[in-house]
């Protein structure tokens, strides 16, 4: 080709982007605020200046040509790219400036929230901090797609390209109906469990699973579900209520056996099982030493609480 020749605007790649990913124009363009006929020509001058097709519009649905299949992927790490540039150069302008998208798994949500925004509240008056509330899937799906900066949630993921940066480990305790022969006790064995009709959450949430780790520990072979709920708190009324057992992390405790006196609390002989609680982060982010900084003061501003903070653990 003679001359200079036309390279694709990042507008053009966005477009193509959210086209690739709703196959649908009203929603890619509603997804990015852009109108539906602006959408459309940013498509089709792509198209014209890499001189193939990337779409095939039919009256009812748009499918992704083959040339649009492998440039689709092209396009969104080139926008991933850009991102993290401009992640980058906000991080170095100037640090807990700009928006920061954090998810919390619901099991640390309500416990943990009112001790983070109050941090960041008095120490980054600066920082937008906006929260997700997810199950851990959902967080690590929006974590790697750039959706999340940053998570708040039980550990270890084992995930490559994750850095998990601790906070503290804290105690299962045994909530129980009154008049339950194990409430109110200390020094419970695990084995105990494997008698108990336990209440656990639905699945999807990562609390039930390590119930589940628990019972199995203490030789309980089956899966000890006959009600499930979607929450704590509809848990705790379901114990309050003469249906069975659950285990609580320790954090939670206060906020959900206070809203009833019909409730039990016992307590697990050492070591008592216990979960870990960390931040996470993509590696290599560009806003790692910020992640770490905050990480830090997190730990500080936990130690009230009936855990066990994680000090110069990385």
């Amino acid at each position: 080709m003679s001359g200079r020749q036309r390279r694709p605007s990042l507008s053009q790649l966005r477009a193509f982007a959210a086209v690739a990913e709703h196959l649908h124009f009203r929603d890619a363009a509603a997804a990015i605020g852009m109108s539906q006929p602006a959408l459309s020509g940013a498509v089709s001058a792509l198209e014209e200046t890499l001189g193939v097709t990337l779409l095939e519009r039919t009256t009812r649905k748009v499918l992704l040509s083959p040339a649009g299949e492998r440039l689709a992927v092209r396009a969104k790490a080139v926008l991933d790219e850009v991102g993290a540039l401009l992640e980058e150069a906000e991080a170095v302008r100037a640090p807990f400036t700009g928006v920061l998208r954090l998810g919390v798994i619901p099991t640390v949500a309500p416990y943990l929230l009112p001790t983070v925004l109050r941090l960041t509240h008095d120490r980054y008056p600066d920082l937008d901090l906006q929260v997700h509330e997810e199950q851990t899937a959902s967080l690590l799906d929006g974590l790697a797609a750039g959706r999340l900066d940053l998570l708040l949630l039980a550990v270890p993921l084992g995930i490559p390209g994750i850095v998990e940066l601790p906070l503290f480990d804290e105690d299962f305790v045994l909530v129980t109906p009154p008049a339950h022969w194990l409430g109110g006790r200390e020094g419970i064995p695990r084995e105990a469990l494997k008698e108990l009709n336990l209440l656990l959450l639905d699945e999807g949430h990562c609390l039930r699973d390590q119930a589940l780790d628990i019972c199995r520990e203490a030789g309980r072979a089956d899966a000890p579900v006959t009600t499930t709920a979607a929450g704590l708190s509809t848990l705790v009324q379901l114990v309050a209520g003469g249906l069975g057992c659950t285990l609580l992390p320790r954090t939670a405790l206060k906020v959900e056996t206070t809203r009833g006196s019909q409730l039990l609390t016992g307590y697990f002989a050492e070591p008592a099982p216990s979960r870990r609680i960390a931040l996470a982060m993509r590696t290599g982010s560009a806003r790692g030493a910020e992640y770490r900084e905050l990480t830090a003061a997190l730990r500080e501003a936990l130690r009230p609480l009936p855990v066990r903070v994680l000090d110069g653990v990385n």
